[in-house]
């Protein structure tokens, strides 16, 4: 489990390099594919580390197929997120949907899980879990504040069809993110597994990655020009993290 993280973090530092000074040539895009899948699947370790095997496997496929299902419909029928196709240069392609969308799904609702988890204490009285499942959208449309403006302006990842006044990004499609992210989470409450013990480390990583990402994207906006996005996401961040380790250090101390 370990190795894969690493792997990851290798990787990452790879990309933001390459990013940085702008050398990924095109026959390297298919490393994109490779960084989000990996990132996927260390999402799919940490919630396996949290709540077992059993659970952690189910629900981490639960979002990839769940995830690339909801973007077929998307493409196909303007379901949600608004009027958008998917270019080649996002992978392989299922229902014209690229089967990396599953993986950055679960990397996002991991990300988000892990913070909304730890700000709402993981409580079970009903206002804890409605807050958790708030939270934990509205962290993933955080990243997508971010990650939609870089893959439509600057890697062309997919074409919007509607005009928006974010970015020429329909509001629409921050809305289905509040949606779909929501499910997901809804998902979890609905299920409530136990949480096992000894999962500090993993809990530590899925918190940083929610930085890294947004961080290495941000890097990427840069480059293209989108510095109200930068500005914007970035701002959001520091008061995610403030919540998020205030939130926490209270309960260490508790």
């Amino acid at each position: 489990m370990d190795i894969i993280y690493r792997f990851f973090i290798f990787w990452y530092i790879c990309g933001v390099v390459l990013l940085s000074f702008d050398l990924i040539p095109p026959w390297l895009e298919w490393a994109n594919s490779v960084f989000l899948i990996t990132a996927g699947v260390v999402s799919a370790l940490y919630f396996i580390s949290i709540y077992g095997k059993r659970f952690g496997v189910l629900y981490s496929l639960w979002i990839i197929i769940g995830s690339i299902w909801v973007e077929h419909l998307g493409v196909e029928y303007d379901f949600l997120f608004g009027s958008y196709d998917y270019t080649s240069n996002f992978g392989i392609k299922i229902f014209d949907t690229p089967i990396t969308i599953g993986f950055a799904w679960l990397l996002i609702v991991g990300c988000s899980h892990e913070l909304a988890r730890t700000i709402t204490r993981g409580g079970t009285s009903f206002i804890s879990k409605v807050s958790f499942v708030i939270l934990g959208g509205l962290a993933a449309v955080t990243m997508d504040l971010i990650l939609d403006p870089v893959s439509f302006k600057v890697k062309e990842y997919w074409l919007w069809q509607e005009p928006g006044l974010y970015y020429d990004i329909p509001f629409s499609n921050f809305i289905g993110w509040m949606v779909v992210a929501s499910v997901f989470h809804l998902t979890y409450v609905l299920l409530m597994p136990d949480k096992k013990n000894g999962t500090l480390k993993w809990e530590n990583r899925m918190a940083l990655m929610f930085g890294l990402i947004i961080g290495m994207f941000c890097v990427v906006a840069l480059t293209g020009g989108l510095f109200f996005g930068v500005v914007l996401v970035t701002i959001l961040t520091i008061i995610w993290y403030a919540a998020y380790f205030a939130r926490r250090r209270s309960y260490e101390e508790s």
